[in-house]
């Protein structure tokens, strides 16, 4: 039997390797015409570019860029390098081994201020991707009750106990969904938990031993837990900020000053790549085979295919066709990186007190967010730009977010720290 299955695995590897060939292949048939940014003074200053990534389903553009060719396209070759936590992200991001990385939107200005470790200058090239992280209550949890949010407050109200509960970067995207979801609840995640930091792959293995109660993290490692029959969906993030910004393309600043055309190029491969994830249900099967693959996110096609797929149950045999999954592309919609989207996350940072005064909030954002490198970029695939770099969005605590008097709203919360 185990002969049989290494035949199957070594047919299916195969198999894989003839569709990434061939699907490269017809991605650069059906590329645009010409060199553009990639001759002359606007050639990239620099042939490889490094590029981190972390186990989860949001690296696909950044992966699918260099797999199916499109780096090759603009003169560049992407070199994407496997990473084993957000806090080795960082390091290597600020001491030069990478040139950028697939990053937590939090983690790169968390970084900017040095709140995050050591302070280096950030950029934020593009949004990677909207959507598609979840909140995972154990089954344990679950068996007493605790099923959503109001059920959970009310477990944690009348058994009295630490509750123990995981993100993955106390800067960064999932720790501040993770503290908004518990405190729309009416639970102080400072004072009511005790929160701990996991990186994402070890998320599923660590809650399998009992090490936490619930957990924050990306694709694929909620729809692994219910898989495993260890972990339920409690909520998704899009049902707490509809279309919330989540990974990014990160560069140190002086690397996007230093070498603008690089950046330039890569973000056109990335665009392309994720306008060809989303461009039907069979790019994004296609996608999920070629990521689930042991040099990505190392997990069966299954654990990736049916979310990206909008194919969603919750563990306790609720199932729905997700609206609002992951996207990467949505016609450009997700990729402009907003001055709001950012500053943003420093209201969350001021709140819970990781930052202990009010910064310049739209300065700041004006400064990381490299919205020219971006529109250059984007006019050469005639990809549309927003005219405003402001949007508005209502959380699932009702609250409106639209990035007019930033400080006013951090200080607004009834929980904080």
């Amino acid at each position: 039997m185990r002969k049989v299955a290494e035949i199957n695995r070594g047919l299916m590897s195969e198999q894989r390797r003839q569709w990434v060939a061939g699907a490269a292949s017809a991605a650069l048939g059906a590329a645009l015409p010409g060199g553009a940014w990639a001759a002359g003074s606007d050639k990239p200053e620099k042939d490889e570019v490094r590029i981190g990534f972390i186990p989860l389903t949001d690296c696909a553009s950044l992966v699918m860029a260099s797999v199916l060719g499109f780096d090759k396209k603009y003169g560049i070759k992407i070199v994407a390098s496997k990473e084993a936590s957000w806090a080795g992200v960082r390091d290597k991001l600020v001491n030069g081994e990478l040139d950028m990385a697939h990053a937590l939107y939090g983690m790169v200005y968390g970084v900017h201020l040095g709140i995050a470790g050591p302070k280096k200058d950030m950029a934020v090239l593009m949004t990677l991707n909207q959507n598609g992280q979840a909140i995972t209550l154990s089954k344990k949890l679950a068996d007493k009750g605790a099923v959503d949010g109001p059920s959970l407050a009310k477990l944690m109200s009348k058994e009295k106990r630490e509750y123990v509960f995981a993100q993955t970067f106390p800067t960064g995207t999932h720790a501040m969904w993770l503290y908004y979801w518990l405190a729309a609840q009416g639970i102080h995640p400072l004072q009511d938990s005790k929160v701990i930091t996991v990186p994402p792959p070890q998320m599923v293995a660590n809650m399998r031993v009992g090490n936490m109660d619930g957990y924050c993290v990306g694709e694929p490692w909620n729809h692994r837990a219910i898989m495993d029959g260890i972990g339920i969906t409690a909520t998704t993030t899009q049902d707490i900020w509809r279309d919330h910004p989540e990974k990014v393309l990160a560069s140190s600043g002086d690397f996007a000053k230093k070498y603008p055309n690089t950046a330039r190029a890569v973000i056109m491969a990335v665009l392309e790549a994720g306008r060809w994830i989303d461009a039907s249900l069979q790019n994004k099967l296609k996608m999920a085979e070629v990521i689930a693959d042991k040099a990505y996110v190392n997990t069966s096609v299954d654990a990736i295919s049916q979310r990206i797929l909008g194919r969603y149950q919750n563990g306790l045999g609720k199932t729905w066709d997700e609206p609002h999954a992951m996207k990467f592309f949505a016609d450009g919609a997700v990729n402009f990186p907003y001055l709001s989207d950012g500053m943003w996350f420093l209201t969350q940072h001021k709140r819970w007190g990781l930052l202990k005064s009010h910064p310049d909030y739209l300065a700041l954002a004006q400064q990381i967010n490299q919205i020219e490198l971006y529109k250059q970029a984007a006019a050469q695939l005639k990809i549309a730009v927003p005219k405003d770099p402001m949007r508005s969005a209502r959380l699932v605590d009702g609250t409106l977010w639209d990035g007019k008097a930033p400080a006013a709203y951090a200080d607004a919360f009834k929980l904080k720290a």
